[in-house]
């Protein structure tokens, strides 16, 4: 990769300050210190279950054949719970995309760390925002817009580091929740104006290949 361990420390080290001023629109406040699932705050007795070692692996790994997001959130990294807080690393092959979707608990601060990415999102008046992103570039997604990501560089990989300000921020990806989870064909071609045929198509290219 083109960035350097260190550089890539130094980028996470940016971001997570940057989760924290998130903080403010986060999760609902909680009466103790932190939340030890199924166990009292005594039985804790160092860091490690503050820690997360889940990223190790990216960071002098191979580039993903698509899109993938690693997540250090609730599910992955339990010591969050409550504190408003968790981070992804977005990795972009060469060409690819990260689609349209929406986090409907946060806001995401993006921060590119490798590459280039084009970016934007769509406000609630149906107006798009879109803009190129370069080397430690930052740039917000509203909460709960549609938003993608698009890795233009033919050649080249691109990583990101996005922040939240919610422990557990959710993904509802538009083509997925739209074409995946049992809607009528019937009613998908009304409400996008075609017929049963294109539905089907959309619907066999988003099946997950074997």
């Amino acid at each position: 990769m083109a960035s350097t361990l260190l550089s890539h420390v130094l980028f996470f080290l940016l971001a997570a300050c940057a989760t924290f001023s998130m903080v403010q629109a986060g999760d609902p406040d909680i009466l103790s210190d932190f939340i030890v699932p199924g166990l009292g705050t005594s039985n804790i007795t160092d860091g490690n279950f503050f820690t997360f070692t889940g990223m190790r692996a990216i960071l002098n790994g191979p580039t993903p054949p698509s899109f993938k997001a690693s997540k250090a959130s609730l599910v992955e990294f339990p010591a969050v719970n409550g504190q408003s807080v968790s981070m992804a690393v977005l990795q972009y092959p060469a060409g690819s995309v990260n689609p349209p979707h929406t986090h409907p608990r946060s806001a995401e601060l993006l921060f590119v760390v490798e590459g280039s990415l084009e970016v934007g999102f769509i406000d609630t008046t149906n107006k798009l925002y879109t803009q190129t992103l370069q080397l430690a570039d930052m740039f917000v997604f509203p909460k709960g817009l549609v938003h993608f990501q698009y890795n233009a560089d033919a050649k080249n990989p691109a990583m990101a580091i996005s922040a939240f300000g919610s422990a557990n921020a959710g993904t509802v990806s538009v083509p997925a929740s739209v074409f995946t989870t049992g809607i009528d064909d019937g009613i998908l071609a009304k409400a996008f104006k075609t017929d049963v045929a294109t539905i089907e198509k959309i619907k066999a290219g988003l099946v997950p290949k074997a």
